[in-house]
């Protein structure tokens, strides 16, 4: 099978990974701080946390945000289900703003009628998570200025879109949010095998975030509570927190692999524009770039243009899969999956989201995707909407 995302690992990295493997230090040792700091120096942001995966990291930005019960956090629709879970995890309620018909990111214009409905009812969000879709920036302007305006924070949930850009501003750069969030899976950009990150640039959000990974626990003489002079303290537990650290095993990776992150990047815009042109004549629609960003192009979604084929989504999945090219659907709408209907959401509740999953497919999109794979996936399309 081509696979629809893929990790890229060289030399470099293997021998990253194996110096680690050699050294005094498996889990807490120094190439973590170091990678943090090389993310964070890289999006042009202060602090850099790193932690077990994307979903522990929406987590503790969440409850590092003071979100709780009463509370509601919006997201969108067309994301994975961690973007939502996150909420429901600190006790929070959620709802959703549908996507652009464009671009597929939350709507700014719909965001916003949602919001005067909601300070009419008393129910503003306390937090709003931008998904940064297929690597594809959200239009941060306009939701950092509905922030400003109804009191909410914000986090990027960035999990696509490392090594994309947004103003000539690298996402991350947390200039139009509070906390930016980094997933590092392996189909993603760069990866650490599994992990993830949370970029921000508050001082005191960084030191609670770094707490909360590891148990709340603090070594601080400012923090700790006093003891007897009798009793040794050389650490305490101040708040409930989790166990969210990321090894130096999964960091050495990381660190490796982000010297080629720029690279990884420019392949998938290469290799995006391949798509682009040999699909303009068919009743296809390509993904939509914002000319004000340039996306990392972690997904290429392809959306079959119901008003110009009969041919079905289905038919295109299930052809493609029996040619040995595996396709992927990004995403189920979350309020659609069950577990989220028994809280209450309907079908039709956000009508762009669910009409773009019954159109879109995603297609391999991967820096080490070889050029007669691609033509595999090219020439495969092509026959279906030809014959």
């Amino acid at each position: 099978m081509i696979p629809y995302g893929r990790q890229d690992i060289s030399r470099q990295d293997v021998e990253a990974v194996v110096n680690v493997l050699k050294s005094d230090f498996l889990t807490q040792g120094p190439v973590t701080p170091r990678f943090e700091e090389s993310v964070a120096s890289y999006c042009g942001s202060k602090f850099g946390i790193a932690v077990t995966s994307a979903t522990s990291a929406l987590h503790l930005a969440c409850l590092s945000l003071g979100l709780g019960r009463g509370d509601w956090l919006w997201t969108s629709p067309n994301t994975f289900v961690a973007s939502a879970n996150c909420a429901l995890y600190c006790g929070a309620h959620i709802d959703f703003v549908d996507i652009d018909p464009v671009h597929y990111n939350l709507c700014p214009d719909k965001l916003e009628q949602k919001l005067i409905k909601a300070e009419l009812d008393g129910k503003l969000p306390k937090i709003v998570i931008p998904v940064h879709f297929a690597g594809q920036p959200c239009e941060m302007t306009k939701i950092k200025a509905l922030s400003e305006k109804f009191g909410f924070k914000i986090i990027e949930d960035a999990s696509h879109a490392i090594g994309a850009s947004y103003k000539n501003t690298k996402v991350g750069s947390c200039q139009y949010c509070d906390i930016t969030v980094f997933s590092f899976h392996p189909v993603k950009i760069i990866t650490t095998g599994e992990g993830g990150m949370l970029v921000t640039n508050d001082d005191a959000l960084a030191e609670k975030l770094s707490r909360l990974r590891v148990h709340g626990i603090t070594n601080s003489n400012n923090l700790m509570e006093p003891r007897s002079r009798h009793e040794i303290w050389n650490y305490q537990q101040i708040e409930l927190g989790f166990n969210y650290r990321m090894t130096d095993i999964q960091a050495a990776l990381g660190l490796s692999q982000l010297d080629r992150l720029d690279d990884f990047v420019s392949s998938r815009h290469v290799i995006a524009n391949k798509y682009n042109e040999c699909f303009q004549y068919l009743p296809l629609i390509v993904p939509h770039q914002l000319s004000n960003s340039y996306s990392s192009y972690h997904l290429y979604p392809l959306r079959i243009s119901k008003r110009l084929t009969k041919i079905t989504q289905k038919k295109v999945y299930n052809q493609l899969v029996s040619l040995g090219i595996s396709v992927n659907l990004h995403y189920i709408p979350v309020h659609r999956h069950p577990y989220y209907e028994k809280l209450g959401f309907l079908k039709g509740d956000f009508p762009e989201a669910e009409n773009f999953h019954q159109e879109a497919l995603t297609i391999p999109i991967f820096s080490s995707l070889k050029e007669n794979d691609q033509e595999k996936v090219i020439d495969s399309i092509n026959a279906i909407f030809n014959n």
